[in-house]
């Protein structure tokens, strides 16, 4: 029986894949930084572990008690919202250590396994916000473009060993806790110059009216790409996203 390992399970998008791999009858080991019992019906086929992938003693610990791996899904992030000039370097550096340093140790710390083994599949969620250019989104932004070129590298990498990588780039999920997480990291982040802007933008996302996604339409679709081998690189997740690729 196959295994996944997902980060970021106790909300979102980590836990509608979660609860997506148990019903297609996988060993799910779901993480989150702080476990919670009551997110995920107990299951024979369900671990639940704590996981911080800012925290390098915290991803020895989680690999080693997890066991094989088989498909790993790079699901934790946090979001920002703010115009770069009021966002202080320490905040930066927090979203780049959780979306981008974070999927790449906790990659390098499963990698020996899938290559001694000559198989697996790591899925690295990022956003479509990298398909096209938003203001007041520039530093989760290049935390999130960043994680694409690495994946798309580590492919190169790692063919020759029989593991794959691919990448799922979720829409704008408004029922999700992004959003809100994002904007209580905005203190201070729009200086009055950009009040302005902001406004707009913020308007501007209260009155669209264009599809948005929704946690299954993720789940899905890093399913398809843990699951087909002949999956592409890219996949959008919901049909805002779909509607941006090229």
């Amino acid at each position: 029986m196959n295994t996944v390992l997902i980060t970021g399970c106790s909300s979102g998008f980590g836990l509608a894949a979660a609860r997506h791999f148990l019903a297609q009858g996988w060993q799910v080991v779901a993480t989150m930084r702080t476990p919670r019992a009551d997110v995920l019906t107990p299951a024979e086929r369900l671990r639940v572990l704590q996981l911080d992938v800012t925290d390098a003693a915290s991803i020895r610990d989680c690999i080693a008690a997890a066991g094989r791996i088989d498909v790993l899904v790079n699901n934790a992030g946090i979001g920002l919202l703010g115009a770069l000039e009021g966002i202080p370097m320490d905040r930066v550096r927090e979203i780049f250590e959780t979306n981008t340093f974070g999927t790449m140790a906790l990659t390098q710390a499963v990698l020996p396994q899938m290559r001694e083994r000559g198989s697996g599949v790591i899925v690295n969620v990022t956003s479509s916000v990298t398909l096209k250019d938003l203001p007041l989104l520039a530093v989760y932004t290049a935390s999130k473009a960043a994680v694409n070129a690495f994946t798309e590298v580590l492919a190169l990498e790692l063919a020759p060993f029989g593991v794959q990588t691919r990448l799922v780039l979720p829409g704008r999920a408004p029922t999700t806790k992004f959003g809100e997480n994002a904007r209580s990291r905005m203190d201070g982040s729009i200086p009055g110059p950009y009040a302005e802007l902001a406004g707009r933008v913020f308007a501007d996302w209260a009155q669209s009216t264009e599809a948005v996604t929704q946690a299954q339409d993720v789940a899905q679709a890093v399913w398809r790409a843990a699951t087909e081998a002949d999956a592409p690189m890219r996949i959008a997740a919901g049909a805002d996203a779909v509607a941006l690729m090229p």
